[in-house]
């Protein structure tokens, strides 16, 4: 019984891998010398920035603000008041946005936003659809470099996409902010060089127009950005990475707000890796699409932390296995994913977040993994379905 259970974990231990692997993979490549995205040599094209906003009434104003300057004649500005009861329709007409206000007390979630405010732009539409959050910040120039790349290549187009820990955040959000680094940096950055796309990430989002009929936008979906990413994917369009076009925001202050923020993104992640990853993954063998067979494999990775805690398991049981049968094999795999896994974290923070973090709170990751443990027995007794707007520290 001992060997078949030793052999049963070597199993999983090898499949349990792949996403060990193509960490290593992303990390490693990221570290050679990044690729520029084509330019348009022409005009600039049309653009439509769309802002999905649900009570957002503290930031709305700077959002916007970093935005309006970036926009030419003919483009235009909308703010999709979603559900609001609050002021930020009133603020966004107030800071020079075109509005249009939705209720609805079923159908909620950013995904319906958005297709509302896409029905809305159909009379007078865009070439090029950019949809920003209404918590984010626009670095100049980061307009037209999506609008460029995107008319010129004919694909959706990510931004660089960061979350910042606000002043005096403690060690959890720092290291947060790394494992986000490692995620929208890091990680797409990798596959780029590569040549291979990259996942959709909600904000910094640039869409062909005319491609918008290749998709749903109006669903509930808690990470309705991954969706749409392969979606597109599946579809021929697969996304592309800009890293020259900066979008940010702040993680929330409140513990509340960051327990909402984390719940919604992980349970969503978790939600479409074991519903989506298989069938994307036999998609892609079917219409031999190397693009999408990458995104599924992107996809099969899932937050730094859940891998960590997942190894560091499967390490120590392999380990006591091989004592008690004598079979080595499981804990011989196991502990050639722990050091990828640890040179993978351990090369994304020297190469890219030295500046960020110090060794010293890095060193606090693990605790901060095994601080999230109650996070993911929630996925598997009660998994968030229904979107929840995260919660503003002045909200």
């Amino acid at each position: 019984m001992s060997t078949l259970l030793a052999w049963l974990l070597g199993a999983i231990a090898l499949l349990l891998m792949l996403p060990v692997v193509v960490l290593f993979a992303q990390v490693l490549s990221a570290c050679l010398p990044a690729c520029a995205l084509p330019r348009s040599c022409g005009a600039r094209p049309r653009v439509a920035v769309l802002v999905p906003a649900h009570n957002e009434s503290p930031v709305i104003r700077a959002t916007l603000a970093s935005i309006r300057p970036q926009l030419l004649e003919g483009d235009r500005l909308l703010v999709v008041a979603d559900n609001c009861t609050d002021d930020t329709a009133a603020l966004a007409r107030s800071a020079g946005a075109e509005v249009v206000e939705r209720q609805h007390g079923q159908l909620r979630g950013k995904g319906y936003a958005l297709d509302f405010g896409v029905r809305h732009l159909q009379g007078d539409a865009p070439q090029v659809l950019i949809i920003i959050d209404a918590d984010c910040q626009v670095a100049e120039g980061a307009i037209d470099r999506l609008a460029g790349s995107c008319a010129t290549l004919g694909r959706p187009v990510q931004a660089l996409y960061l979350m910042r820990a606000p002043a005096g955040a403690g060690l959890k959000v720092q290291v947060a902010e790394f494992a986000w680094r490692v995620k929208n940096l890091v990680r797409p950055r990798g596959w780029t060089r590569l040549g291979l796309p990259c996942q959709l990430m909600g904000a910094g989002m640039a869409l062909p127009w005319h491609d918008l009929s290749l998709v749903d936008l109006a669903n509930g979906h808690l990470v309705e950005d991954l969706k749409l990413g392969l979606d597109f994917c599946q579809r021929g369009k697969p996304p592309v990475f800009c890293a020259d076009a900066l979008v940010t925001s702040v993680f929330p202050s409140s513990q509340e707000g960051l327990s909402t923020q984390r719940t919604r993104w992980e349970h969503g992640h978790l939600g479409v890796l074991l519903a989506d990853a298989p069938k994307r993954v036999a998609a892609a063998f079917r219409q031999r699409n190397g693009a999408l067979l990458a995104m599924a494999l992107d996809l099969m990775v899932p937050p730094l932390a859940l891998l960590t805690l997942v190894w560091a398991a499967l390490f120590v049981v392999s380990w006591l296995a091989g004592l008690l049968s004598g079979i080595w094999g499981p804990a011989v795999i196991a502990s050639v994913a722990m050091v990828l896994l640890v040179v993978a974290v351990l090369l994304a923070w020297w190469r890219f977040s030295r500046e960020l973090i110090s060794f010293s709170v890095l060193l606090y990751a693990p605790f901060y993994a095994a601080r999230k443990i109650p996070l993911y027995l929630g996925f598997l007794i009660k998994r968030q379905v229904d979107w929840v707007r995260s919660k503003r520290d002045d909200s």
